[in-house]
């Protein structure tokens, strides 16, 4: 079921081309009305650690929320990412939001030392631990409590990326909301399987539903190179040409994608940046 949206706020999903624009982008970003700065994650890729880089964002701001879209948390040991995560939300007030994924790369798994077939199994062991730590409890035998306390009760709100049923399911077992990177024509049938999956767990409320939609605004050369950073970073997949055609690179089809999001009941949508051009967060409140 689809339920329309009247309230939709709309963040920014920043370009990872040129770590040191990026403060540029958060204080414009933080002085108009986006709502949220996001955050890819890589290892195998030139890209900022986006704990550390949302980091000195969250420090230029007073007001966006800083998002990871998405963390690859089977990279990272539970214990320390859940200090690392808590930290940044109580020292942003509950600004943080951590969103998380498994990550789809051999070679960041292959880095990391991680395996790479069981990495969603190893996410449901990690968000069991950090739930815990977050709750101010021990981390187990022989070891105690794993603080800060985050600013938010439970820890700060977690976001699952992902398409597979059991990515779906992992929004109602462990989360708060759902990410989906996808465009409005599919997106709809993977908002409606998390909803169904919340009401099957009993939980209160409604999952945050938050879209992701390539975009690129500015003249021919911004789009240009924002073209040439997806294709690129999605060269892995096999699909980055298909990936490229959903670029939406005018006011007009920007507009529509947010209203066609909205009629889906989605809470927020997050505008991704490729391109570097930090002039591009002008045009787009311009769009707003």
């Amino acid at each position: 079921m689809n339920t329309a949206n009247t309230t939709l706020d709309v963040g920014l999903g920043l370009p990872i081309g040129d770590p040191a624009a990026l403060l540029t982008w958060a204080r414009r970003a933080d002085a108009g009305p986006f709502s949220t700065l996001g955050l890819l994650d890589r290892l195998v890729h030139d890209n900022p650690e986006p704990l550390v880089a949302l980091s000195v964002l969250a420090g230029a701001t007073s007001r966006v929320r800083v998002q990871t879209e998405v963390l690859l948390a089977p990279l990272r040991g539970t214990a320390l990412l859940a200090k690392q995560a808590a930290t940044l939300d109580r020292m942003t007030g509950g600004r943080f939001v951590l969103g998380l994924g498994v990550g789809g790369r051999e070679d960041d798994h292959l880095v990391a030392g991680t395996d790479l077939r069981t990495r969603g199994r190893l996410l449901d062991e990690q968000m069991g631990v950090m739930r815990r730590l977050w709750a101010g409890e021990a981390y187990g035998e022989g070891a105690g409590p794993v603080g800060p306390a985050p600013a938010r009760a439970g820890g700060p709100q977690v976001l699952f990326g992902g398409f597979q049923p059991a990515a779906l399911e992992r929004v109602a077992r462990w989360g708060d909301g759902f990410l989906a990177a996808a465009p409005p024509s599919w997106a709809g049938g993977l908002f409606d399987t998390v909803r169904r999956f919340w009401a099957e767990y009993g939980r209160d409320g409604e999952p945050r539903m938050v879209a992701q939609v390539n975009v690129a605004l500015g003249p021919a050369d911004v789009v240009e190179d924002a073209r040439s950073r997806l294709l690129d970073y999605y060269a892995f997949t096999g699909m980055a040409e298909r990936m490229a055609e959903g670029l939406l690179t005018t006011p007009a089809a920007i507009r529509a994608a947010l209203s066609a999001y909205a009629g889906l009941g989605v809470h927020e949508v997050m505008l991704y940046c490729y391109g570097v051009d930090p002039d591009q967060v002008d045009r787009l409140a311009d769009v707003l």
